[in-house]
């Protein structure tokens, strides 16, 4: 369900070719040969994975005590005894979990009791249910119940947070609207666009907050510590027409910034949860492509590199003669669709290659491999925003994935 508005009284989107000569039609007949090469490289591994025996819309795989949950709408209604990670479009964790929770879906709505830490992202993320140690979440819309309950600290990034339920430790929140009705053991640090404290609130430690506006505070609110309004920070010259001291006014580079950031993280998350669903689902065909990567690095380096160079202009080629132009955009659809399959596999091959250098004994597990993939993913999305250093890392970790796909589909033929 959305969340209500927090407190209403506290918080006042030309000309078509001729048909040519011989010599041109031969052209468009070797370019067509090469993009449905180049095509049928790209898709051979899913090809594979359609031999295979159909998969259900949801997917459930057992690894020990741990649990691998995937679908449309998952549901998880018997107690876990390891660790759960759970994807889907709308989530549910009704039953407890004993270990950790990694979960990222569109929805996610967390019922039963978390023993460990949860770790959410999701359009939409409400925890019902107590947490046994630290909560994570990033998302559109979070919140915390006043039935549940956090043993240890909260960190929380998204662009609504209502946090209504007792958190026994520190509080960490980057958010655009943040309300805070319930017990706080430890100190409350926020960055944030408003901020209001709900007749709730018990904040046992210090507070600390960067906002847009004034601190809304109801009156029976209680903060133990100290409170403190921690210095905008620094922008540029607002330019001409514009008031310094009117944050409103802004700059239109540094919203542009705010959007860049808003937009990488979503697409980051998306390529976590794709990472996921391919582990989950697929676990044969991105091992295959994952040894192949980690055996044949600059293999796969040079194959992506000319793929990245003879697609585009076999496209071209076929778009100048008229049978080509369907086989032409059919590559084209392939090729767009392969660049960020092809990063997540990278990027899972990289993770895998970690894990087999510091974690050999975990690389078998999907939830370590999601883990570690993410984690290549997180630190490639950071390298991003450094000049020309971020754009060369996905570059080539890009050629990466799309050179080892191709040579993981065309190894069975060299063997032959």
């Amino acid at each position: 369900m959305p969340l209500p508005d927090p407190a209403p009284q506290a918080l006042a989107r030309g000309t078509r070719p001729a048909a040519g000569d011989a010599r041109r039609r031969a052209r468009g007949a070797s370019a067509g040969a090469v993009a449905l090469l180049l095509a049928a490289a790209l898709a051979w591994p899913l090809a594979a994975a359609a031999e295979a025996p159909a998969q259900p819309e949801r997917s459930e795989h057992h690894h020990g005590g741990d649990v691998y949950l995937a679908g449309g709408a998952p549901t998880l209604t018997q107690p876990v005894q390891g660790d759960l990670f759970i994807a889907g479009g709308s989530i549910d964790v009704e039953a407890p979990v004993a270990g950790d929770v990694f979960a990222a879906g569109g929805r996610l709505r967390v019922d039963g009791s978390v023993g460990q830490s949860l770790h959410a992202l999701g359009g939409q993320v409400e925890v019902r249910g107590r947490v046994g140690a630290n909560l994570r979440m990033a998302g559109g819309q979070l919140e915390l119940a006043p039935g549940a309950e956090v043993a240890g600290n909260v960190s929380a990034l998204g662009g609504r947070l209502a946090l209504r339920g007792p958190v026994r430790g520190h509080v960490q929140v980057g958010s655009g609207r943040v309300w805070i009705d319930g017990p706080v053991g430890g100190d409350v640090t926020v960055n944030a666009g408003e901020l209001a404290l709900g007749p709730n609130a018990r904040i046992a430690g210090a507070l600390r907050y960067r906002a847009g506006e004034e601190l809304q505070r109801d009156p029976a609110a209680e903060v133990g510590g100290a409170i403190e309004r921690l210095p905008a920070l620094p922008r540029r010259d607002p330019g001409p027409g514009r008031e310094d001291g009117d944050w409103r006014a802004g700059d239109d580079a540094t919203r542009h910034r705010g959007m860049a950031v808003g937009f990488g993280a979503a697409w980051t998350a998306g390529l976590m949860l794709l990472a996921g669903l391919l582990v989950a689902v697929l676990p044969g065909v991105t091992g295959g492509i994952s040894r192949t990567l980690r055996a044949r690095p600059g293999a796969s380096i040079g194959l992506g590199f000319a793929l990245v160079v003879c697609v585009p202009v076999a496209v071209l080629l076929l778009l100048l003669t008229i049978v080509g132009i369907p086989v032409a955009l059919l590559a084209l659809a392939t090729y767009l669709a392969a660049l960020p399959l092809a990063y997540v596999l990278a990027a899972l091959g990289l993770g895998d290659w970690a894990l087999q250098r510091w974690r050999p004994q975990q690389l078998a597990r999907r939830g370590w491999r999601w883990g570690a993939a993410c984690a290549v993913l997180l630190a490639l999305a950071l390298a991003g925003w450094l000049p020309f250093v971020g754009a060369l890392a996905g570059f080539v970790v890009l050629l990466l994935g799309l050179g080892a796909i191709a040579l993981h589909a065309l190894r069975p033929a060299t063997a032959a």
